[in-house]
């Protein structure tokens, strides 16, 4: 699996600062994982240069609107989890996938995922798989979205199965 071109297409997030954060966060996590820079250097690169209305706009790989605090938390806490994360990922995938087969830009985006759903009940578990399945859409036009949505509802049916049984 391969992202289209690195780049998220515009999501719809006008006055939806915290897609925004997720996006920044899915980007600063694949920074991170590629470069070996750690969490708190990449959070400071975007929060300075990558975030806000002056930063440009997705195509330039920066992100117009977007909730700081959020996006921090995110890319921390998974920074801080990404063993139990990946632990979590591989125990929905298929029996032939490991998490380091995932495609890196699919991988922190599932990762982020995992980390808001592991974390507590808020945003509920629809709201995320939305979310992701938004930004997945930007940044893939394959079959990643499909795959993004079969591991994201398992994760979510596991991790808050009393959400789904309402």
């Amino acid at each position: 699996m391969s992202a289209t071109s690195g780049k998220p297409r515009r999501p719809d997030t006008q006055g939806r600062p915290r897609t925004g954060s997720r996006v920044a966060a899915i980007q600063a996590l694949f920074q991170s994982e590629l470069t070996g820079e750690t969490a708190e250097t990449v959070i400071d690169q975007f929060v300075r240069h990558r975030i806000g209305p002056d930063a440009g706009g997705y195509e330039d790989g920066r992100v117009p609107l977007a909730d700081v605090p959020l996006f921090a938390e995110l890319a921390r806490g998974v920074a801080r989890q990404s063993e139990s994360l990946d632990a979590i990922i591989a125990g929905h995938l298929a029996k032939d996938w490991t998490v380091a087969r995932i495609d890196p830009v699919l991988r922190a985006l599932l990762r982020a995922a995992a980390f808001e759903l592991s974390s507590g009940s808020e945003p509920p578990a629809r709201v995320v798989i939305n979310e992701y399945m938004d930004i997945a859409h930007g940044f893939f036009s394959g079959d990643e979205p499909r795959f993004a949505n079969g591991v994201l509802d398992a994760m979510a049916r596991s991790l808050r199965a009393d959400e789904f049984r309402r």
